[in-house]
């Protein structure tokens, strides 16, 4: 069976493309290509899916046998904190087994480099040109288990400015959407901060209680019920199943989307005085290239995948002149200085929190005075179309990218660095065919909510035009 690689590792069904097997496969393929590039250690981790301890294990044994000195961590751990486990001990590279936001059948193999970060495009290749391939003979390494939380979790405080949260007295809540996360934002929130906690669905669930695992409205209904009554700048920090990407819902049960978590973060970062590169995916709004100008700062434009911005970190971390302030993209993964570079939905959280502390302002009141700062309108939303049949995905980019207007509104520009993304006056519609699910991905920012709306349903139809028969 061939073996597809998306955009940080492997996904698949389980039971179907998904087998111990196939883990295997991947496991000697990574182990293959760490120890010819010198490399002598591993860590292992997984999230709240389906038998994840048992593939976790498998993985950690595959890579002992073909030579490394491998981890596992102890239960389910958030992805973030098996990276900064593999940075901070200083091992060759690392495996979570997860499929992040995915429905809960789909399992998943992410590779992260010695640095902590989404694996770069050449590691993801070399591991996939092994698949397969001759293994060179080594003795096998050792095999042995940690816990990791207590000093993450410290890594998070030298972060976050927690007496400016404690003073503020302000609640924490937190929804863990029954994924890895669970537990972690409470026990920082008794040993660091000292104010009230409010946990949301914390107990893991390999199926997560019915949704995707994925901070975005549809999927955080019960959330948005529990905060109904909740007054003030509070907010809920929403982490989706391997806590990678941040999600929130304010006070009232409103949702804050991942564009405006974004803005927020870089409005706060830059008002501190912190300077660097702002790296945004291309299906990120254009209110993050307004604010960074605002703030004098460098914006870089990449595909959809956060190893790209890895890639920004990591040659920022070489030549200081292209430092990254912070990098993020559509789907709530955002990145900031001065941490392993990679995504971190519990830091993410809490700088938010530190924000709305600082400020006295909820997170609504500040995105409109960001709005305000850089005259700019944000109205967004995202349908995944779920296709009965497989669709000419090339047809359907070429018929997008000549498309001369766009809800009335003249395309100034076509972006092909990831799927096809037309930008007018105000927003833009984006499409692109998904890496790991039969889906294809409509993107639209407007200057209302009803001409987002009316975007979407042309670019639907448009899509729905080239399925077969």
């Amino acid at each position: 069976m061939k073996l597809s690689f998306g955009t940080d590792g492997w996904r698949g069904v389980i039971a179907d493309e998904f087998t111990f097997a196939n883990v295997g496969r991947v496991a000697r393929a990574h182990a293959q290509a760490l120890l010819d590039a010198g490399g002598r250690s591993a860590v292992v981790a997984h999230d709240t899916r389906f038998l994840g301890g048992a593939f976790a294990r498998s993985a950690g044994e595959t890579l002992q046998a073909a030579g490394l000195d491998v981890t596992v961590l102890k239960g389910a751990t958030p992805t973030p904190a098996l990276s900064y486990a593999v940075r901070a001990g200083g091992h060759a590279g690392g495996v979570m087994i997860t499929a992040s936001h995915n429905p809960g059948q789909y399992q998943g193999y992410k590779l992260k480099g010695s640095y902590g970060g989404s694996a770069t495009p050449a590691l993801v290749a070399e591991v996939e040109a092994r698949l397969d391939g001759p293994a060179t003979p080594r003795a096998a390494g050792a095999l042995n288990e940690a816990d990791v939380r207590s000093e993450y979790l410290g890594a998070l405080a030298r972060l976050v400015d927690t007496e400016a949260i404690r003073r503020a007295g302000l609640p924490v809540y937190h929804d863990a959407m029954h994924g890895a996360a669970g537990g972690w934002i409470e026990a920082f929130t008794r040993e660091y901060l000292g104010v009230p906690f409010h946990g949301l669905r914390a107990a893991p669930d390999p199926l997560f209680g019915g949704v995707n695992p994925e901070p975005i409205t549809q999927n955080l209904k019960a959330t948005m019920q529990a905060m109904r009554d909740v007054s003030g700048p509070a907010f809920a920090m929403v982490t989706d199943g391997d806590a990678d990407r941040i999600g929130a819902v304010l006070s009232g049960g409103r949702f804050f989307n991942s564009h405006q978590i974004f803005a927020v973060l870089l409005h706060h970062l830059a008002s501190q005085g912190k300077r660097g590169i702002v790296v945004r995916t291309v299906s990120t709004s254009g209110i993050i290239e307004r604010l960074a100008q605002h703030h004098g700062l460098r914006v870089m434009q990449t595909p959809v995948g956060f190893k790209y911005i890895t890639e920004a970190f990591l040659h920022g971390e070489a030549h200081p002149e292209d430092t990254v302030l912070i990098g993020g993209e559509e789907s709530g993964g955002i990145g900031v200085q001065g941490h392993v570079p990679e995504r971190d939905g519990l830091l993410n959280g809490l700088l938010l929190q530190e924000a709305v502390a600082a400020t006295g302002l909820g997170l609504d009141e500040q995105f409109a005075q960001i709005e305000a700062l850089v005259d700019f309108r944000h109205h967004y939303d995202r349908v995944d179309l779920h296709l009965p049949r497989p669709i000419d995905r090339a047809a359907l980019m070429d018929d997008v990218a000549g498309l001369g207007s766009l809800g009335g509104h003249a395309v100034q520009e076509v972006v092909t660095l990831d799927g096809v993304k037309l930008v007018f006056a105000g927003g833009y519609g984006m499409v692109r065919a998904s890496g790991t699910e039969p889906v294809v991905r409509l993107y639209v920012e407007a200057p209302s909510d009803a001409e987002v709306q009316g975007i979407l349903n042309e670019l639907r139809e448009r899509t729905l035009r080239h399925l077969p028969g």
